[in-house]
């Protein structure tokens, strides 16, 4: 029987159920990633993508396979594959993105004769262990946490020891990006499973930063005051599981604390959004939201232009949007602090503020991303309404020398000058 695994965003091979459970169905696998040309896509996130790419190749060539590169429409691709190689049953990872499931569920309706497994693990939890069935998700999220606290997380799986033979194909060659021009202040995100089960090994037992994540998890810059974990989630390079098996194995040599549990905490933030996406699905990426709310808005194209390129009224805000720029990187704090100027402020549609993210951002996630602008809109799950901040407090609270509005306005100043 031929196989076809389709990797997407779980570009690993431990903790990896769909492809574990394939290889045992078939005798011989063709694994295939393809490289979606109509992605909204900065040079930071496919440079992080291209070394998470290298890095699996590396690892399936231990275990006697390959991985296939195409370029171009997945389903388009993928459905040519199944059909050319013969291919009797084929699997995937399910992702909680709109784009995503309609090209699996393309790709399903023209090529029905093929069997498909599909197994969970973006997430930490599959649909049969939540409390509640899916259309019953709590429309906020400290509900949900309270339910979902008390399930356990499943152990991750180990690597498969083998793999089946490789079904032979060509791959294309990988679409150019200009590369980012080098920047002392980008951070080392080196794509890979390789990479993220190494940093995970780094925030946790290496240094223990875990131990005080609550206290610095605000900082606005630096490698070292939050976990740096997303940009690997984000790709499947690793895990949520896997990182909550660390987690535990870290409290259990070392005790617990308020910050090991606020890892854990921001864990079940980014799962209710994955499940808020399962629920609502396009609702996500609508103006109204799934509040079916009128947001604050306003039409204006240059203000929107302005907070793009870091040239608006508040420095503070500049700053954070110059270093999203100058390195596909910017803090939970900092991404909070310029959306609620976006929307507030500037009376701009938060969508497009969304899709700038999207295009930017080194760690993006579609369900978190516009999870996260739809609750500071007010047309989300915050049932407090719109999230304002003041942004001279922000700046006083956490930028009070102005070291960080010292820094981005001049490395800005370089690289325009």
């Amino acid at each position: 029987m031929n196989g076809l695994f389709w990797f997407r965003y779980d570009l690993r091979l431990h903790d990896n159920p769909a492809l574990l459970k394939l290889a045992r169905q078939c005798e011989q696998l063709l694994c295939v990633y393809v490289v979606d040309t109509q992605a909204s896509m900065g040079a930071f996130r496919w440079q992080f993508i291209r070394e998470s790419l290298t890095d699996l190749q590396q690892q399936l060539a231990a275990l006697g396979q390959t991985l296939v590169i195409r370029v171009g429409q997945p389903d388009a691709i993928i459905s040519e594959l199944i059909q050319t190689h013969g291919i009797n049953i084929a699997g995937t990872t399910p992702i909680p993105a709109t784009y995503e499931q309609w090209h699996l569920a393309t790709v399903k309706q023209m090529c029905a004769p093929c069997k498909w497994v599909e197994t969970e693990s973006f997430t930490l939890f599959d649909a049969r262990q939540l409390p509640f069935h899916v259309n019953k998700l709590p429309d906020s999220f400290t509900p949900f946490r309270k339910q979902v606290e008390p399930v356990a997380v499943s152990p991750p799986l180990p690597r498969p020891p083998r793999l089946p033979a490789a079904l032979p194909s060509p791959s294309d060659p990988l679409p150019s990006f200009d590369a980012p021009a080098p920047d002392p202040n980008t951070l080392p995100f080196n794509g890979g499973e390789t990479a993220g089960l190494a940093q995970v090994r780094y925030y946790l037992h290496d240094t223990r930063h875990v131990s005080r994540y609550k206290l610095t998890r605000n900082g606005l810059d630096g490698w070292d005051f939050s976990s740096k974990l997303s940009p690997w989630l984000a790709q499947g390079c690793v895990s949520p599981r896997q990182i909550m098996a660390e987690l535990q194995d870290y409290e259990a040599q070392y005790g617990a604390n308020d910050s090991t549990y606020w890892l854990y905490f921001e864990l079940l933030w980014r799962e209710y959004f994955q499940w808020l996406h399962y629920r609502y699905g396009n609702r996500l990426y609508l103006l109204r939201g799934i509040r079916n709310q009128d947001p604050l808005l306003g039409k204006n194209s240059k203000a929107l232009a302005g907070w793009c390129e870091g040239k608006t009224a508040a420095p503070f805000v500049n700053a954070f949007m110059h270093q999203l720029r100058n390195t596909g990187w910017m803090s939970n704090r900092g991404r909070q602090i310029v959306a609620s100027y976006l929307i507030n402020e500037l009376g701009v549609d938060w969508r497009d503020g969304a899709a700038w993210f999207e295009a930017q951002l080194i760690d993006y996630d579609p369900a978190s991303n516009w999870g996260n602008w739809q609750y500071l809109a007010g047309v989300g799950t915050d049932p407090r309404g719109r999230r304002e901040f003041n942004i001279g407090k922000q700046q006083r609270e956490y930028d009070p020398a102005g070291v960080f509005v010292g820094k981005y306005s001049h490395r800005h100043a370089q690289r325009t000058s």
